[in-house]
């Protein structure tokens, strides 16, 4: 059974990010592998957006069904590393193979919301927005226009509660999922219980998330190689930490 534990200190989100570079340095960089392949979907969105941005929609979709199906080879290591198993890069490969059915359920979930704000966004910027975005250059160029101040708020306040509710379903679901062999719903119901017991150090948690990976994917794109696995394994140690594991 799983409980959750309560009143984490805020410094636990800066704990989870000491251990999770530890274990990726552990396990012999083999993270990085993953990291390569989230570097590799940015620059393919980025393209894909810049040459036929009506395509970006599905392609995005894609990612979000293979993402979580990445991020179990991370928390495979990480695991392998808690167990006190050597770092088996093949076996990782095949972590998802134990409870399949769960992680493509829960992966069916992301995609669904992915699509569901996908289609708000769309509707927002055609309400509100005063230029149109055929490329990620012109959207960067004049998005922040003061000519948009009505569509920026109201694109960034319902865009929050979207990522909020994502953010509150999976913060530690995969971990879930993964190591205990649950159903989608009790990782995901057990998942927002713990970000309910500990709102502000998930807060300052996903702030470092969005800090560390969200600089990668804007200032330089290869710097998911080593920051995509961080994130990675020490959501490992956030799902450690959030739970009280009793057998």
């Amino acid at each position: 059974m799983l409980s959750v534990h309560p009143n984490l200190p805020l410094t636990a989100a800066f704990l989870w990010l000491r251990r999770g570079w530890q274990d990726l340095r552990q396990t012999g960089m083999r993270g990085c592998f993953y990291g390569a392949i989230f570097t590799v979907m940015g620059y393919t969105i980025e393209y894909i957006y810049g040459n036929y941005w009506q395509a970006t929609m599905g392609m995005t979709a894609g990612f979000f069904l293979m993402g979580p199906f990445i991020c179990c080879g991370i928390y495979e290591l990480s695991r392998q590393h808690d167990r006190g198993e050597p770092s088996s890069l093949w076996r990782s490969f095949l972590s998802f193979t134990r409870n399949w059915k769960s992680i493509a359920f829960f992966a069916v979930m992301l995609t669904f919301l992915m699509i569901i704000w996908a289609r708000v966004s769309i509707v927002i910027f055609a309400l509100l927005a005063q230029h149109s975005y055929p490329t990620v250059q012109a959207m960067f160029n004049q998005i922040a226009s003061i000519e948009n101040i009505e569509f920026l708020c109201v694109w960034a306040g319902v865009g929050c509660v979207f990522a909020s509710f994502s953010f509150a379903i999976s913060v530690v679901s995969m971990p879930i999922l993964l190591d205990r062999n649950s159903d989608t719903l009790t990782a995901v119901f057990t998942s927002a219980a713990a970000l309910w017991a500990n709102t502000l150090t998930c807060l300052v948690w996903g702030l470092l998330i969005v800090a560390i990976v969200g600089s990668s994917l804007v200032i330089f794109k290869p710097l998911l190689v080593l920051t995509a696995p961080w994130m990675g394994h020490a959501t490992w140690h956030a799902y450690k930490s959030m739970l009280v594991f009793a057998e």
